[in-house]
């Protein structure tokens, strides 16, 4: 489920995260489980977006760069940082975007993205995956479904596109956070290893539904998240 979901609309480490939790093993354990299988099904997902045409490739590496700078950053910040006033503000912020998605139902439909010249589209590129990355390296949960956000709105590509690019983003964050795990000794191969199978699964499953039914497939289920990110950033605020 958490790599169906992930493939359309990105946070599927609200679903998967949790899951591990629940089985008992220690915090830091559950997080290197969660990136070692998120990493495994979001190659493939991006893989799957490149074969069909429905990623814009050199942008999408172009943030791919930028995230993995800014996670870097964000990590560093989140020493100095007050997370419950990141948190708040993240709530506060995500009732306006669940309001946009389901106002603009035909926003996304098209990729307008070549009315933009290329050194726009490569600087804004680099600065989206650096404020991803950047909020990746300091909470994390939603990173994929604010850069899908992020590319339609401001790089005009359509959701389809925009999902695949936010792939390859994730790919230079997930990477760097799953071998620092895996250095450390912190994953629990028992169990992340036979969900790291079904979450390439569900992946390829649910990156073949995006690519074959596009926005309108697309925006339901980003609304979908929003609502769950903003149920568990309420619920580490106040239980």
């Amino acid at each position: 489920m958490g790599g169906f979901i992930d493939a359309i609309a990105g946070g599927g480490g609200l679903i998967t995260l949790p899951a591990y939790l629940l089985t008992g093993i220690p915090v830091h354990f559950a997080y290197g489980a969660n990136k070692l299988t998120g990493s495994a099904g979001t190659t493939f997902a991006a893989l799957k977006y490149f074969r069909c045409g429905a990623l814009d490739l050199k942008p999408a590496l172009i943030s791919a760069a930028g995230a993995f700078a800014g996670s870097a950053l964000g990590a560093k910040s989140a020493l100095y940082l007050d997370e419950q006033v990141l948190k708040s503000a993240v709530s506060l912020f995500l009732p306006f975007v669940a309001v946009f998605l389901i106002l603009h139902k035909n926003k996304g439909e098209k990729n307008l993205s070549g009315q933009l010249t290329m050194k726009r589209r490569a600087i804004l590129a680099l600065l989206i995956g650096f404020a991803m990355g950047f909020y990746d390296g300091i909470l994390g949960p939603g990173t994929g479904t604010f850069a899908i956000i992020a590319y339609n709105a401001l790089m005009k590509y359509d959701l389809k596109t925009a999902s695949g690019n936010a792939k390859v983003l994730n790919l230079a964050s997930n990477y760097a956070a799953c071998f620092t795990f895996i250095l450390a000794g912190t994953v629990e191969y028992r169990l992340a290893v036979p969900a790291m199978i079904f979450a390439v699964a569900g992946n390829l499953l649910g990156a073949s539904l995006a690519i074959r039914k596009g926005s309108r497939f697309i925006r339901p289920v980003m609304v979908l998240v929003i609502f769950l990110l903003l149920g568990k950033m309420l619920l580490d605020l106040f239980v």
